[in-house]
């Protein structure tokens, strides 16, 4: 019994990020590393429960269609500020988003991806809707 506890609480100890790939974007002249949330329960669990990210550090979501796919704040501690962007990668919208909230945040047209970073990463950046987003590695489709 002692051992099964072991294991449960190892398995429950891994963080989210260790199912979810690290990629490089290039935004405008900025990099930003994220992790590549392509399946339904990454995408379900997002950022939740995280206390804190790394300054240029995000995560990208990965849809199966283009679509208006609506991201909020459940269960979620870090401040945010989220881009939607189109199938080619080009930002649609950004918004910010407050911590703790179910406040609905949807693209403005269909979106294939979205992006979440610190809250006001883009506006420090001057990145803004138009500009394009540079795979530097090849995404995983999504499931």
């Amino acid at each position: 019994m002692r051992f099964l506890l072991i294991i449960v609480i190892s398995i429950l100890s891994i963080p989210a990020s260790a199912e979810t790939p690290l990629i490089d974007l290039k935004i405008s002249s900025h990099t930003l590393s994220v992790e590549v949330s392509y399946t339904k329960a990454s995408r379900e669990r997002g950022l939740m429960y995280r206390k804190s990210m790394k300054k240029n550090n995000g995560m990208l979501f990965v849809f199966p269609e283009v679509g208006y796919h609506n991201i909020w704040m459940l269960n979620t501690s870090i401040p945010l500020s989220v881009a939607f962007l189109d199938k080619n990668g080009v930002i649609l919208n950004i918004t910010n988003m407050i911590p703790h909230t179910q406040t609905i945040h949807s693209p403005n047209s269909p979106a294939k991806y979205v992006i979440e970073t610190n809250l006001g990463w883009f506006e420090t950046k001057k990145i803004k809707p138009g500009h394009q987003v540079a795979w530097l590695k090849e995404i995983p489709t999504a499931e």
